[in-house]
């Protein structure tokens, strides 16, 4: 049974990816410190699914701490690690850098140091589009500038990519980056709009609408996004690679709010505000490389995504409802 190590298994990305692999039959080493940037109440009960796999065992520490890490990772010998656990949200880097710091930057390191120090040869990490930054080319293409980011968030995501390129060329570490485009699904982040937008409009609250509405998204069913990640653990040979995992079915921010008004049917009550520090107008992905060196093809439409999400909150909102959404 091959053992894979993802950190971060208690966030929302690193759950639906840890049920993938134990359901697929692999055993998987979960590390995450459980931080509270938004309701641990979330962060736990994605771990307790998880804990109903004996092939599922969790160590909750923190992946700054490098000696804590390395002991973990030479006790569970992971053939693979995936490296998905990061300070989180483009808002609170403006207020809170150090975290960003220590947990995107030293964190993202010290994986890399115990992969070169077990000869651990592939690396797979969390990265995301927001390093695209000021690029006004659309759609976004693994090609362009990568090097005018727009917030300390994305500063560190690809600090990430270059850390990355440093330990593949040193130590033939074989590394993929992935860069996220607004990944949605059931269990997701509290902070994320879809939530956000959700339980306001269920409790009669407005919802705030940046730039007017004047934005756009290439929102990812999480589902997709596991498939990218398992297309890319499966793939045969690796160098120093980043792929854009993107929904590749672009909305609008207005036609957003319009599919959760009516799979809700109720109005929301909008607020609008300009357009926050640290934020694009909008992120669309080019998946060609990824389609092509991956066979990456998303399956859920935004509409058909937005739908399956309000059912499963309507069927959760008991305990949903009362999450805190997080700190900005």
């Amino acid at each position: 049974m091959k053992t894979i190590l993802v950190t971060g298994t208690a966030g929302f990305i690193g759950f639906h990816l840890a049920k993938r692999l134990l359901n697929d039959g692999y055993r998987v080493v979960g590390v995450d410190s459980i931080t509270d940037y938004y309701d641990i109440r979330m962060k736990i009960r994605r771990n307790k699914i998880l804990l109903e796999s004996q092939n599922y065992k969790f160590y909750k520490t923190n992946i700054a701490d490098y000696k804590a890490l390395d002991k973990i990772v030479k006790k569970e010998k992971p053939e693979v690690i995936i490296h998905l656990a990061a300070q989180a949200g483009v808002r609170y880097s403006l207020t809170n850098p150090w975290a960003y710091a220590e947990a995107n930057y030293l964190g993202t390191m010290n994986i890399f140091e115990t992969a070169k120090n077990n000869k651990i040869k592939r690396v797979l990490y969390a990265s995301s589009s927001s390093v695209y930054g000021k690029n006004t080319i659309s759609p976004f293409s693994e090609d362009h500038r990568v090097d005018q980011p727009i917030s300390i968030y994305a500063a560190s995501k690809r600090a990430n990519e270059l850390l990355a390129h440093s330990y593949h060329h040193l130590y033939g570490i074989e590394t993929a980056g992935m860069r996220f485009f607004t990944v949605y699904g059931d269990y997701n982040r509290p902070d994320l709009a879809l939530f956000k937008f959700t339980k306001s409009i269920l409790l009669g609250k407005p919802i705030d609408v940046y730039n007017n509405g004047e934005m756009g998204r290439d929102f990812t069913y999480v589902s997709d996004i596991v498939d990218g990640i398992i297309a890319i653990l499966n793939k045969k040979d690796l160098n120093y690679e980043i792929y854009n995992l993107g929904g590749d079915n672009p909305i609008s921010l207005m036609n957003f709010i319009k599919l959760i008004e009516t799979n809700l049917n109720k109005k929301a009550k909008l607020k609008m505000l300009p357009m926050q520090p640290g934020d694009v107008k909008e992120n669309f992905a080019d998946v060609t490389k990824a389609r092509r060196e991956l066979g990456f093809d998303p399956k859920i439409k935004i509409d058909k995504g937005v739908a399956l999400y309000i059912d499963w909150f309507n069927k959760n909102k008991s305990w949903l409802l009362k999450l805190k959404e997080g700190k900005q």
